[in-house]
């Protein structure tokens, strides 16, 4: 990765964090917003709107990656930032629940940022420079992920929370203007089929844009199952535990990829193979299975600890089969799909977790997430076999 290229990367990471910042640091308090602020305490509502941003997100994806490709990736990336700081601005002028709602709904049609922030990169970037880039990008929203719910509660006690979203909107406006500066990138007619320098072009796919959309599917909802009932199931299992301290344990395997993604990425990932997602897909498995299981603190510390590499490896394994099948002309397209198939992983997710815990118990959505994965696993390993053969 050059100096150049190197810098875009970052001015577009550091755009995507200050975003994501507010979109992925919210929804934590809605209940609170929803009480404190719009003086509603209907208990379900607080989950609903959680999903609202990311469900709408799914659906219109694909329909503004399409305009990425036709007027270009760095004018609909500034789009995309100035619909978050509208959908901001909106939440925080809103007086009542149905306004907040439709603030949500702002947000999840007009947002975006991070799949047209990775068309954006196709442009500038291929082969194993864009998967490096890819990774540095999910960096950036773990990041956002570990350190927006903890800044963002020293404000909560404000006698109106929902006031924040209006400071929170200058966040995407300051992205925006730091976006505008950014070079154009390769884009337009015909630049699908014009290989970016310097970036060996690979024989055939090691993996096919459907297959790459399922997998990308089944991780997500694996690793996000779990979400909603982790802290409420290790208090339950581990009654001596405060609540702060099971939020470290929620928070561990996104602080062990921030710490391991820059080292892992020099190593793994530079060429698109099936055996790095089938190897942390099958260890991922294995600990989702273990936290299922009665464990002891330092026990469910370790395992935390393997599910944040193997979690670390599976991204630099899709990010470098996602790199192997985008060019810069159909970049918008093809990565507005695959945020597609992460949105509708994470609404499975939720909706899955939700009636398997009611049903069976907490620790359900575990073997859930650990069933996908050794399926998809396993059918990844019998891929990898089979294109060796015909090698």
């Amino acid at each position: 990765m050059n100096g150049g290229t190197r810098r875009v990367v970052a001015v577009v990471m550091l755009c995507h964090f200050i975003a994501a910042f507010a979109a992925l640091g919210m929804p934590p308090f809605f209940a609170l917003i929803l009480d404190r602020s719009l003086h509603n305490d209907v208990p379900w509502l607080a989950g609903a709107f959680y999903v609202v941003p990311t469900l709408l997100a799914a659906v219109s994806a694909p329909w503004w990656g399409r305009l990425a490709d036709r007027f270009g990736k760095k004018l609909l990336l500034v789009r995309a930032q100035l619909g978050l700081a509208a959908s901001f601005l909106l939440a925080g002028f809103a007086t009542s629940t149905a306004g907040f709602l439709a603030a949500l709904v702002l947000q999840g049609v007009l947002g975006g940022t991070f799949a047209a922030s990775n068309a954006y990169l196709a442009t500038v970037a291929g082969g194993t420079t864009l998967t490096r880039g890819l990774t540095a990008m999910q960096w950036s929203a773990r990041a956002a992920l570990v350190a927006a719910p903890a800044c963002l509660g020293i404000w909560m006690g404000t006698d109106s929370p929902i006031l924040i979203y209006r400071w929170l909107a200058l966040l995407p406006l300051v992205a925006a203007a730091l976006i505008v500066w950014l070079p154009a990138g390769r884009s337009g007619p015909g630049a699908a089929e014009r290989p970016l320098p310097a970036q060996p072009a690979a024989a055939s796919p090691a993996a096919t844009p459907r297959r790459i959309y399922a997998l990308q599917f089944a991780f997500v909802f694996a690793t996000v199952v779990t979400f909603p009932y982790f802290i409420p199931d290790l208090l339950q299992r581990l009654p001596g535990l405060t609540a702060a301290t099971a939020g470290l344990l929620f928070g561990l395997p996104h602080m062990v990829y921030l710490v391991a993604a820059p080292l892992l990425s020099r190593r793994l990932g530079l060429a698109p193979a099936l055996g790095l997602p089938a190897a942390a897909f099958g260890v991922l498995a294995v600990s989702l299975l273990a936290q299922a299981a009665p464990l002891g603190l330092p026990a469910l510390i370790g395992w935390r600890l393997v599910m944040g590499l193997a979690m670390t490896a599976g991204f630099i394994g899709l990010h470098a089969l996602v790199a192997s099948v985008v060019q810069p002309g159909n970049a918008g397209h093809t990565f507005g799909w695959f945020e597609s198939s992460s949105k509708w992983g994470a609404v499975a997710a939720g909706l899955a977790a939700g009636a398997a815990a009611g049903a069976v118990g907490l620790h359900t959505p575990y073997l859930l997430g650990a069933a996908l994965l050794a399926t998809a696993s396993g059918y990844l390993l019998v891929a990898v076999r089979l294109r060796t053969r015909a090698l």
